[in-house]
């Protein structure tokens, strides 16, 4: 049977009414795949609960943060205890001290951490942190990594790997847009030659350690040793924005699995058990840089809400204290991609599957996928019709070829076995 969504299409149809393009989100609207958005009524484990009535097997978790599955026991306990205290104080709370050392506990090369509210808002503080530290002002950030809709983040590539980028959003200042460089993910000698051209003035690297944004890409051996290196030489800072990898990947993150560390490290999805919340964090000399010890001014009312604070204590708990879980996410992962791997041999069809942990995403391509530039040649028609047909099984995949899967530990088995059946259906009838 396969499943139709026309409640979801009649509540997107409203919605367009009130909210602009009816999301609050862009990639919700469905632009990459065609068709309307899938409405959720509820969710439970590794199922959404769409509002037309049917349950279906869910590949993003809330694009992450839901790693032990959806409606987490002890992380919706936390929160109802924590709604009858209150929901905002504005005032400090003994439990932000306890995630902070919890998190700091857990994660490598970090003495402080400091909470906002989502990721964006820790990316943009990170690197204003970087520039008020280092007294710079260029950055340098990597084409396809996605770190929130900040200024200084919404750049195109210029003509060549030494030119200034421009802005690809109304709104953008061209100022700010140069002092934003664009390198490809793994290419340092691209990152060397903007240190040459650009003596004494950039403030940091930013990226996604392991990225999840043009779908999921894997550093080459040596990329991230390389640019700590050119960071070292240089007297520049190196910011790993790992608001999809942290506490996703392993306790501490990408910095754990990849044995290498940064100087600021940006949190979010997992640290807040679901609910909105970032954090940026780092050594203790360049913390000391942020108000109200030093003249980095950084604040928000809502950091620190007490709702936010009690789910991130209790996933990051939880996670701390069963380890395994992250060996069995990367099993699951690995279980599908073989699956998902042998029905698309089976037929002869040209594609990509990059995987790293609990991260997936399949690219139809003859060739390796190792940038944004190697991502954007995959067959955008047939991920559509790979799309739409799964979600017409039950399956529910990121809504774009240019995003990670992000498994959750209450996937089992027979879920997976499901997935790749509807898999081998999808090819078949192509």
């Amino acid at each position: 049977m396969l499943f139709i969504y026309q409640r979801s299409s009649a509540l997107f149809n409203e919605a367009k009414k009130y909210i602009p393009g009816g999301v609050n989100s862009p990639v919700r609207a469905f632009n990459a795949v065609g068709g309307d958005p899938v409405y959720v009524k509820s969710a439970k484990g590794a199922y959404l609960q769409t509002e037309d009535g049917h349950e279906i097997i869910d590949y993003i978790a809330s694009w992450g943060p839901m790693i032990l599955g959806h409606a987490f026991e002890p992380v919706v306990n936390s929160v109802k205890e924590a709604v009858d205290r209150g929901t905002s104080y504005g005032m400090p709370t003994e439990l932000e001290t306890k995630i902070a050392a919890l998190a700091i506990e857990m994660a490598p090369n970090i003495d402080q951490i400091r909470m906002v509210n989502s990721g964006t808002e820790a990316c943009m503080s990170a690197v204003r942190l970087a520039r008020g530290y280092t007294g710079r002002d260029k950055i340098i950030k990597f084409a396809g990594c996605y770190h929130g809709h900040s200024d200084s983040f919404l750049i195109q590539a210029g003509s060549g790997a030494v030119t200034f980028g421009s802005p690809n959003s109304p709104g953008v200042t061209k100022g700010t847009a140069q002092d934003t460089l664009l390198a490809q993910y793994n290419n340092l000698d691209q990152v060397a030659q903007l240190f040459e051209h650009n003596k004494n003035q950039i403030a940091c690297i930013i990226l996604e350690p392991i990225a999840g944004n043009m779908g999921c890409i894997i550093p080459q051996e040596g990329f991230l040793q390389g640019l700590r290196e050119l960071c070292d030489q240089n007297n520049a800072l190196l910011i790993f924005d790992e608001v999809m990898t942290g506490f996703r990947l392993a306790r501490g993150g990408a910095q754990e699995v990849t044995g290498v560390n940064a100087d600021i490290v940006t949190y979010g999805k997992v640290i807040g058990g679901g609910l909105p919340v970032g954090a940026f964090a780092a050594r203790q000399e360049i913390m000391n840089f942020l108000a109200p010890l030093g003249p980095v001014y950084q604040a928000g009312t809502l950091s620190g809400n007490p709702l936010a604070m009690s789910a991130g204590y209790a996933m990051l708990d939880h996670l701390n204290k069963h380890p395994e879980v992250f060996d069995s996410l990367s099993q699951k992962t690995e279980y599908l991609h073989k699956g998902i791997q042998e029905v698309l041999e089976s037929k002869g069809i040209e594609y990509q599957i990059n995987r790293f942990g609990s991260m997936m995403s399949v690219h139809f391509t003859p060739d390796p996928v190792v940038d944004f530039e190697s991502a954007a040649k995959g067959n955008n028609e047939w991920f559509k019709k790979y799309f739409h047909g799964l979600l017409e099984r039950g399956i529910y995949l990121p809504p774009s070829a240019f995003e990670s899967y992000f498994l959750n530990d209450a996937l089992s088995y027979q879920d997976l076995d499901r997935t790749i059946e509807a898999v081998q259906e999808v090819v078949n009838s192509w």
